[in-house]
């Protein structure tokens, strides 16, 4: 009898030791899910496009690292927090400490343009949408930043400049260094520099730009320091022939978790306006509230007033590929 009722007793405490943990688990995961910014799926091409205004001219290589990157949200703040605590690092000691870390190769590469970590974790709701994009359809994703350097080109924007080399292939625009081992940041203004204003992304942060609609350039970064690490610059493109980004010479692949069991789509394929259901979709009446409106004007940018070495550069007001933000320059590059 004895030995019955303690049996039953330990059995009632491991129920109870497992009941506790796993309503531990549940508020650790609401709470998870009310810090991070829910994405706002687009709804149409339109959308898309005005989605990756701020990156479309960018180099095809960091536009490969931003997508990929952009699917592990959570490391972009983590990454961003670390720069800011290692801001004393830099070029081959800084890829040695880097390359330590425990993040996707996409967000270690991306660690060589600090401006660029700080602004996505900034508008981490834009970095979130656009992770949230480009794991449902990155076909789409990739058609509309060609749409958009098209319309650049269109305008008179997008050119050949000791900075940057623009060539084009069949219907594709391929934008890369000039010099090999250098990357120019551009600087721009994504809401005019395609032509015909388009609507700011809502809540997207940026110090406003003072100059004309076109591209000017900050101060070079050398791209050596990371090359020697499988995870570097070099590693990084596009396949456009099929519409993926391309890592190590093979399509990469995201595994991030972080949109299964977000409320966000994972699985539905964004389409002409319309998203495709498949496994794991999981509101196919979802409507972005205000997508495509004005939102906030109040843009503070990829430096939020910092040097380029820590988080912006140099090179007068404004910033540079939907936030760069001018001011000072020097510092990590």
């Amino acid at each position: 009898m004895k030995r019955t009722l303690g049996l039953t007793v330990r059995r009632l405490a491991m129920l109870i030791a497992i009941a506790a943990t796993m309503l531990a688990l549940g508020r650790a995961q609401v709470f998870a899910q009310m810090q991070m910014p829910q994405p706002q799926m687009p709804e149409s091409q339109a959308d898309l496009q005005q989605l990756v205004a701020p990156i479309a001219l960018y180099p095809d290589e960091l536009v490969a690292e931003i997508l990929a990157a952009s699917t592990y949200p959570t490391q972009i703040v983590q990454a961003d927090r670390w720069l800011q605590q290692n801001s004393g690092l830099q070029g081959e000691q800084l890829a040695a400490a880097v390359d330590q870390q425990m993040w996707d190769s996409s967000v270690k590469a991306l660690t060589e343009f600090p401006s660029v970590v700080s602004n996505m974790d900034r508008n981490l709701s834009w970095t979130t949408s656009l992770g949230e994009a480009y794991v449902n359809d990155q076909q789409d994703v990739l058609d509309a930043v060609q749409v958009m350097r098209q319309r650049a080109e269109n305008a008179g924007n997008l050119q050949t400049t000791p900075q940057q080399r623009v060539t084009t292939e069949g219907s594709t625009i391929v934008i890369e260094p000039a010099v090999a081992d250098t990357c120019y940041l551009p600087v721009y203004d994504p809401w005019v520099v395609y032509g015909a204003p388009i609507p700011v992304y809502p809540g997207y942060f940026y110090d406003p730009w003072y100059g004309g609609p076109y591209i000017a350039f900050g101060r070079g970064i050398r791209l050596g320091f990371f090359g020697g690490f499988g995870w570097g610059w070099p590693a990084w493109g596009f396949n456009w022939g099929r519409r993926v980004v391309i890592f190590n010479r093979a399509p990469f692949v995201s595994h991030s978790r972080f949109f299964y069991g977000a409320g966000g789509f994972r699985g539905g394929a964004f389409r002409g306006g319309a998203f495709r259901t498949g496994p794991g979709f999981r509101s196919p009446g979802f409507r972005s509230p205000g997508f495509g409106s004005r939102g906030n004007h109040a843009f503070r940018g990829f430096s939020g007033g910092h040097g380029f070495g820590g988080h912006g550069f140099g090179g007068g007001r404004g910033f540079g590929g939907g936030g760069f933000r001018g001011g000072r320059g020097g510092g990590r590059h």
